[in-house]
């Protein structure tokens, strides 16, 4: 079976291809001009290749195994020619992703303990309260009751945007006034959400990165007041990456994941970038699936991540 089996509706490839459209034409351009003149992929081809895929933001570690992929596929095959290039880097970066990722993400569903509890961690300015908008009206949508908790309490915008989001959704949100403790936040919106029988909590949390052990303190202090009413809460630690940042994501992720155990990914703000190869990387680079993309500023442009479909919409 093709690893590039559709199963995107047509209406979701559509979006996503439109999305990826201004990393696709920047990525083509510059193959283009890295093979011009060649007719056959040589050291200095893959030289260039190399070139290529860091400027595009795939990152020097992914960028180095997709390079001695390819050389092995011409060691092996003795020839291969720059018009067949395209083909093999789709196919050696799914192959890559398919290997060092946990299988695609799939659409969320409950479990039968709820309610599940979802904090979600980034910096400020990554589309974090947004990406809990969207994912709040979602999951609403499918019938499930969502509960909100403005744990962002270092910034008054934080807490009026959930605000904002809450009322265009109609879901409860939990909130305190600014400067107030978050993990006493947390603890009200997971006490609530457990008296309103709610399915799904999304907490938002402060991003502030400039002191990664306060960081550190503040997001244990959050859970471990959650856990005192949900034992093994939160259930997953959803980590919102900037795409747009480039190599700056790859910084976020890693002094996140170093200050707390983060589950999952989601990158936002594709389709106004041409680095969207940062995701290729992130992918590779950090043993925790990317679960959801951004790829246009719709609710449900926020798209649960398929590497095929993504490679495929990239390599079109």
């Amino acid at each position: 079976m093709s690893l590039f089996k559709k199963i995107f509706s047509k209406e979701k490839k559509e979006t996503l291809d439109k999305g990826l459209e201004k990393s696709k034409t920047s990525f083509f351009s510059k193959m283009s001009k890295a093979v011009a003149g060649k007719s056959k992929v040589d050291d200095e081809v893959l030289d260039d290749l190399e070139d290529v895929l860091v400027s595009s933001d795939v990152g020097v570690a992914t960028t180095i195994k997709i390079i001695n992929r390819i050389e092995d596929r011409v060691a092996k095959d003795k020839y291969l020619g720059t018009d067949e290039l395209n083909q093999i880097l789709r196919e050696e970066i799914a192959g890559l992703l398919s290997e060092t990722n946990s299988g695609n993400a799939t659409d969320f569903t409950v479990p039968a303990k709820k309610p599940y509890v979802m904090m979600v961690v980034g910096v400020n300015g990554v589309g974090k309260t947004t990406t809990i908008g969207k994912l709040a009206n979602q999951f609403k949508s499918r019938g499930l009751k969502v509960v909100l908790g403005a744990a962002d309490t270092f910034r008054a915008a934080a807490i009026d945007q959930l605000q904002v989001w809450a009322e265009r959704t109609d879901v409860p949100i939990i909130k305190q006034s600014m400067g107030s403790d978050p993990a006493s936040v947390a603890f009200d919106t997971v006490q609530s959400a457990v008296k309103m029988d709610a399915d799904v909590v999304l907490i938002d949390t402060a991003g502030r990165l400039h002191n990664k052990v306060n960081l550190m303190k503040e997001l244990s202090k959050v859970k471990r007041v959650m856990q005192k009413v949900i034992p093994d809460a939160p259930h997953e630690v959803l980590l919102v990456l900037d795409g747009s940042t480039g190599q700056n994501a790859f910084e976020q992720a890693k002094q996140f994941t170093a200050a707390t155990e983060v589950t999952s990914l989601a990158v936002t703000k594709l389709d106004g970038t041409a680095k969207g190869g940062v995701v290729i990387g992130i992918s590779d680079q950090f043993q925790i699936p990317v679960k959801y993309i951004g790829v246009g500023e719709r609710v449900e442009d926020l798209q649960v991540f398929n590497k095929f479909e993504f490679v495929d919409s990239f390599f079109k």
